[in-house]
C-alpha cells in the first residue's frame, strides 16, 4: 500500500444504507460538504454509490425527494479499487470512466474513498518534488 492510499484510508468515509431516505442523504451531503456517499450493506460491502449527479438526474427526470430511498437512485455498478492502487492508476481509471470518486476496498470491504481532487493534489506534489530535485541537480 502506498503512503498516499494509507493517508486516504486514515480519514473517515461517509456511508449510508440502501433504505436511507433521500431527504436524509441530502442533509448529510450538505452538512459534510461532500459530493458522494458510499452505500454499504451490514458487512460493509459496497453495494452502491450516490453522488450529486445521481440526485440531479433523478430530479430532472421528474422524481422527487419525498418518499424516495437511496436504493432507488444509487449507482449499483460501482467501480472500486483495492488498497494497492497507485495515483497514476487512479487518474487513468477516473478519466476513462468519467468518475470523480472511487471507493477503496480491502478484501471486498470498504476502507476509504478517493476523489479526483485527492489524485490531482498528489500528482502536483510529485511534480513539485521532481522540479526541486532537478533544480538541486542543476545547481550542484
Amino acid at each position: 500500500m502506498t503512503p498516499f492510499i494509507a493517508k486516504l484510508i486514515e480519514r473517515s468515509c461517509v456511508t449510508t444504507h440502501a433504505d436511507c431516505p433521500l431527504d436524509d442523504l441530502i442533509v448529510v451531503l450538505a452538512e459534510r460538504r461532500i459530493g458522494t456517499v458510499v452505500v454499504v450493506d451490514r458487512d460493509h460491502q459496497v453495494i452502491g454509490i450516490v453522488s450529486e449527479r445521481d440526485i440531479i438526474r433523478h430530479l430532472s427526470n421528474g422524481g422527487t425527494t419525498a418518499d424516495t430511498l437511496t436504493k432507488n437512485i444509487m449507482t449499483s455498478k460501482v467501480i472500486t479499487v483495492e488498497n494497492n492502487v497507485t495515483s497514476a492508476q487512479l487518474m487513468q481509471l477516473m478519466t476513462e470512466h468519467r468518475i470523480r470518486h472511487v471507493p477503496i476496498t480491502r478484501d471486498g470491504k470498504l476502507v476509504g474513498i478517493v476523489s479526483i481532487g485527492d489524485v490531482v493534489k498528489r500528482l502536483l506534489e510529485k511534480y513539485e518534488q521532481e522540479a526541486e530535485l532537478i533544480k538541486q541537480f542543476i545547481n550542484s
